[in-house]
């Protein structure tokens, strides 16, 4: 399928690469020829220099024989404009980013269907609600949730008081008989590993486990994580991001201190989030921190739009005490120079605009998709139809891909993490985890 990416961004940039790798044929169209070159120079894409608003520029780019359209620049008007001038054009689907919250305010909500878009999405609301998730699983460096919350991945560093650091998982597996909890992947030296019974977990090994949610406590302990309640969080940094969390936070009763070194932004946060403490000053200012009480923080979360800040200050609040630290970052590299500089979580607008896209494009029997920040894997979960080749098949007898795991299986209320003689019925829910060059395969084993 043709896909044209209007947006050469780090969103922009990070959808193509997926797309690209999974053999989409992909155009990136964008104003800025420096943008454009490198992402040539980096991924097998076309690219087209001019606006995407622009009905010749979208020709130019193949708008005739494309299927989807991908307005991601960090210009919402721009995105909508660009569905706009495509809307003529029969059988495409049609995706803008739309950041602004004003668009999304009763009174001015956006109608998607007047600007000829058929999803928005919102890559600063979905890291709030990631970065939200993170906070209330303390220890996580990834949360995705799937089946309503029944089931969830979550990746977890392995410390060196861990029960199962230098066991194998065969070893693990049986001393947890019953448990609802799987390891279906593990970073370790820069490589994922699809895991085996024989594979080791060591200290220091990211790991991500498929778990049942109440199986989640459980989980951070056996990596070697404490439990801790969420009360208390400092936000810093006075962007959108920071909006959408504070609100999060205070709608499930968590106290918030926001520090905002804009002063006029800080008076407009100050209008708008009434049960959020937000106050001016500068986020790497340790004794501001320290005098607000950063040490005594369950979490700080830096929200700026400069990533050096953002490692920088959460640097600042992690020597002075804070027990949790997550930090936003755009640039991919920095995700795991978070990671080796100390830092709990890190997140990202890229992927989370990713996982919603890359949701919708495959849609069918594909009800949620969610990308990993050290690893290329996705954990995709699918709605079983009874045409799947699958159904009524033990999985020990299943030739999947490789590089591909079936994590969990969600039948009615039960939660299952599937052996060898397990098999998928129709009406289940699916959860597999798989790595890049397998991800067609799996999508065709699940026909809508």
């Amino acid at each position: 399928m043709r896909v044209i990416v209007v947006g050469a961004g780090e969103v922009g940039y990070h959808v193509a690469d997926r797309l690209a790798k999974e053999r989409h044929d992909v155009v990136v169209v964008d104003v800025e020829a420096h943008r454009l070159e490198y992402v040539q120079s980096h991924i097998d894409v076309a690219v087209v220099e001019g606006s995407g608003a622009s009905p010749a520029v979208l020709e130019r780019a193949g708008l005739k024989e494309a299927g989807l359209l991908l307005a991601v620049t960090s210009v919402d008007e721009v995105n909508l404009v660009s569905c706009m001038t495509a809307q003529q054009r029969p059988g495409l689907v049609r995706v803008a980013r739309v950041s602004n919250p004003d668009f999304y305010e009763e009174r001015a909500r956006v109608q998607p269907e007047l600007f000829g878009v058929d999803l928005l999405i919102n890559p600063e609301r979905e890291l709030a609600l990631e970065a939200f998730r993170l906070l209330q699983s303390t220890a996580a460096t990834d949360v995705a949730v799937f089946a309503g919350g029944a089931v969830q991945l979550i990746g977890l560093m392995v410390t060196e008081a861990a029960p199962i650091a230098g066991r194998s998982l065969a070893a693990i597996g049986a001393d947890e008989v019953g448990r609802q909890l799987l390891t279906v992947a593990i970073t370790r030296d820069g490589a994922t590993i699809v895991p085996t019974g024989a594979t080791e977990i060591r200290a220091g090994d990211h790991i991500y486990i498929v778990a049942a949610a109440r199986e989640i406590p459980h989980a951070l302990e056996l990596a070697g994580h404490e439990l801790s309640e969420l009360r208390r969080v400092m936000l810093a940094g006075g962007s959108v991001e920071t909006y959408y969390l504070a609100q999060l936070l205070q709608q499930h009763g968590v106290n918030a201190v926001a520090i905002v070194e804009d002063r006029t932004r800080a008076h407009e946060l100050a209008e708008k989030l009434d049960r959020t403490l937000v106050l001016n000053g500068t986020v790497t200012d340790l004794e501001l921190l320290e005098l607000e009480g950063v040490g005594g923080m369950d979490a700080f979360v830096s929200l700026t739009d400069s990533d050096e800040t953002n490692i920088i200050s959460s640097l600042v609040a992690r020597h002075a005490g804070a027990k949790q630290v997550i930090t936003l970052v755009n640039r991919s590299d920095y995700v795991t120079l978070a990671r080796h500089l100390g830092l709990d979580a890190a997140v990202s607008p890229r992927l989370s605009a990713a996982n919603a896209i890359l949701r919708y494009v495959r849609r069918g029997s594909v009800t949620r998709v969610a990308t990993l920040k050290d690893t290329e894997a996705e954990a995709m979960s699918f709605t079983v139809a009874g045409t799947s080749p699958l159904v009524g098949v033990p999985l020990a007898e299943v030739k999947l891909a490789e590089g591909v795991i079936v994590g969990a299986i969600v039948r009615g209320r039960s939660v299952i993490v599937p052996r060898g003689r397990d098999a998928l019925r129709a009406g289940d829910t699916a959860i597999v985890f798989a790595l890049p060059g397998a991800v067609e395969r799996v999508v065709q084993l699940f026909p809508s």
